[in-house]
């Protein structure tokens, strides 16, 4: 070997040597506007430059023994030249002499595989983490309320400098890299200028992104986030990959292995005329003739930057119109002010992007457990957010009694009737608030997309418990539900146009009311407790109907005798004559003869009785008056006239024996016939 090649090894490694240099100030810098904003993106961008420190380390410490091997070599040479390698003392062959050599041999087939996956791990366990981390940071950011002070646009100038100077100085020195490794013996300074391009495509995609989020939406900024993890674990999995092909791939003698952390993709960035020259010859192998001498090849080849810069000319005017979709609603912003507050779905023109955009707001859907389930751009259709306890899930009854909701939220109402008592009392109920986007302006600034619905609810649950104390448990359990419902949606709506949501509540619901678990027995008790009263009621009623219908008839006519009772009283109470008590008597007596019924019956038997006894005693006054006449005309006669009738009634059924009063009978008082002869009917009724 020659000096030159001396020479070109120290001059590679001393170019590695300025390679760190710029590397660890590419990453020191991305670093240090990582650190000063707090976004998530700026210190994931420092991480995958500085991967690519080792790279270069790597490179200095190979071509340092390439040098050193070359200097050796030389020496070699200049010993065997000399003739002292036939003297006795150097009888060792020349190959035992070569320690640099063997240093080198041992580099390229030990450490250069394991440098090259000790870095692929690096790249990924980074990737990982820094991917992982992402949810934690998008949360926080959802959290905050001041879209200037988001961590994503914090110190966006300083953030834009960097990243233009980081692409500047990565972008410059990795086509002065790429171009020395076109040189055979440069060729390992690939994989350092693919870790330049790295870096600066890292500040490049910083610089554009903090510039889209200047001037309008910060998507390019949120993308990144998750953007730099995913290329550390690429980087890393395209060289697991160049270390598994490059095992099985067969090698010429003293050909020097590839190096694996030679990134295909970044070396496209830095050498693209290369990689089209190489693409260019697969071709020309493939299809069996020289593509690169056709027209149209020269054509494209010469007029290749025109077609890009025509391609992105068209692409730019195309974003002078803009589609709404069927389901959006959105504005027109002009460098950030807005010009047209409403724009409705079609077609539209506008001026070119960044001039003019069209900004629709973001609604962020969210799961039960809090975290972002869907994301989406609509201003259109109804949305619901629930004020109180979800919705039942899943099947099963659902009863007070057992559980049938993920997580209650309960309320503080009166026990009783306002201002009756001072007790209080818990109820659990489902609110749900159905809102529509009124004001497309006022909705987009009143709130970041992760907070607005959180803020809808918070506010309408404030309003919600504010409403729901003045109420009793007996308001929310009965009929008054709709009105309450109506309340509550006009101070939803009110509380919304304070705060300019731009939103409309077009319904509130109350709905599922009903007390804690453990509660709702009692509660059950007392609904018992009043069906069993509303029973006892009923039965009372139902007795009185029957037995007014029996007495009187009819219950219409048992409540006209009742009233006329009434005033029948008051007028014996008031002193009313004698005429006006009859008549009052008198047409109570027509009712209850109108009415029938048990009662008209007794009162005809107690008249028919009334009068029977009335004429029996008149027949008595009118025989008392006959036998006075009598015992006027004749009162011997008269005399002996009741008293043989006396006689005669006390000895009807006596046995009468008249003898003279000179004759004395003995008899003997024997009755034959006192028992009852079965065979004579008229026997029973003698001994009677």
């Amino acid at each position: 070997m020659t000096k030159a090649d001396y020479l070109s090894y120290r001059k590679a490694r001393n170019v590695s040597a300025l390679g760190i240099v710029l590397q660890v100030v590419m990453a020191a810098g991305l670093a240090a506007y990582g650190a000063l904003s707090g976004n998530h993106f700026g210190m994931s961008a420092a991480l995958l430059v500085a991967c690519g420190i080792p790279v270069w380390l790597f490179l200095i410490v190979v071509y340092d023994q390439h040098a050193r091997e070359r200097i050796e070599a030389i020496e070699a040479e200049q010993f065997e030249q000399s003739g002292s390698a036939g003297a006795s003392v150097f009888q060792e062959s020349a190959t035992d002499l070569r320690v640099a050599a063997r240093r080198l041999a041992m580099v390229q087939r030990f450490v250069m595989p394991a440098w090259c996956i000790l870095v692929a791990l690096v790249l990924a366990g980074l990737g990982v983490w820094r991917y992982t981390s992402v949810d934690s940071f998008m949360t926080a950011l959802g959290k905050v309320s001041d879209p200037a002070n988001s961590p994503l646009s914090r110190h966006a100038g300083w953030g834009t400098a960097i990243g233009l100077g980081v692409a500047f100085v990565g972008f410059i020195f990795a086509r002065f890299v790429s171009g020395m490794a076109k040189q055979p013996v440069w060729v390992y300074l690939r994989a350092g200028a693919a870790y330049s391009v790295a870096g600066a495509l890292a500040g490049l995609a910083s610089a554009v992104a903090l510039f889209v989020d200047k001037a309008g939406p910060d998507t390019v900024l949120r993308i990144l986030v998750p953007g730099f993890p995913i290329a550390m674990m690429f980087l890393a999995a395209e060289a697991v990959v160049a270390f598994l092909l490059e095992l099985y791939r067969p090698r010429r003698a003293g050909e020097p292995p590839r190096l694996a952390l030679d990134s295909l993709t970044l070396r496209f960035v830095a050498a693209p005329d290369r990689v089209v020259r190489s693409i260019g010859e697969a071709l020309d192998y493939q299809l069996g003739f020289n593509v690169q001498r056709g027209w149209f090849y020269q054509l494209l080849s010469r007029s290749f930057w025109r077609l890009i810069g025509l391609t992105a000319l068209i692409v730019w005017g195309l974003s002078a119109i803009a589609v709404v979709q069927p389901h959006q609603r959105g504005m027109v912003l002009r460098f950030g002010e807005i010009v047209r507050a409403d724009v409705g779905p079609g077609l539209h023109f506008k001026l070119p992007w960044p001039i003019e955009r069209v900004e629709i707001p973001e609604h962020v859907e969210r799961a039960a457990d809090g975290k972002v389930s869907a994301r989406g751009r609509t201003t259109t259709g109804t949305r619901v957010i629930a004020l109180g306890t979800p919705p039942p899930s899943g099947e099963g009854p659902i009863l007070w009694s057992n559980e049938h909701a993920t997580e209650e939220v309960y309320a503080i109402v009166q026990a009783s009737a306002r201002g009756a008592t001072r007790d209080i009392a818990l109820v659990a109920a489902e609110i749900p608030l159905h809102y529509v986007v009124s004001d497309v302006q006022k909705y987009d600034g009143f709130a970041a997309p992760e907070s607005r619905d959180d803020l809808l609810r918070a506010v309408g649950q404030r309003e919600a418990m504010r409403h729901l104390a003045e109420l009793s448990i007996s308001d929310l359990l009965g009929e008054r539900r709709a009105e309450i419902s109506e309340r509550l949606r006009a101070a939803i709506n009110a509380a919304y146009d304070a705060m300019d949501a731009g939103v409309e509540v077009v319904f509130v619901g109350l709905e599922g009311v009903h007390p804690p678990r453990r509660t709702a027995p009692n509660y059950e008790n007392v609904i018992k407790a009043e069906q069993n009263a509303q029973s006892k009621l009923e039965e009372a009623r139902a007795s009185a109907v029957e037995s007014l219908t029996s007495v009187v008839g009819s219950v219409e006519l048992a409540d006209a005798v009742v009233v006329a009772l009434g005033e029948l009283e008051r007028l014996r109470g008031s002193g009313a004559g004698a005429d006006a008590i009859a008549v009052k008597e008198a047409e109570i007596d027509a009712l209850l003869d109108r009415a029938g019924g048990s009662a008209a019956s007794l009162i005809h038997r107690a008249s028919a009785a009334r009068w029977t006894k009335h004429m029996a005693e008149r027949g008595r006054a009118a025989r008392y008056r006959g036998q006075e006449v009598a015992y006027l005309a004749s009162p011997e006669i008269y005399k002996a006239d009741l008293y043989f009738d006396a006689l005669t009634k006390a000895m009807r059924d006596a046995r009468t024996y008249i003898t003279p009063p000179d004759i004395s009978v003995r008899l003997q008082l024997e009755d034959r016939d006192t028992g009852v002869n079965i065979f004579d009917p008229g026997s029973e009724a003698e001994s009677e």
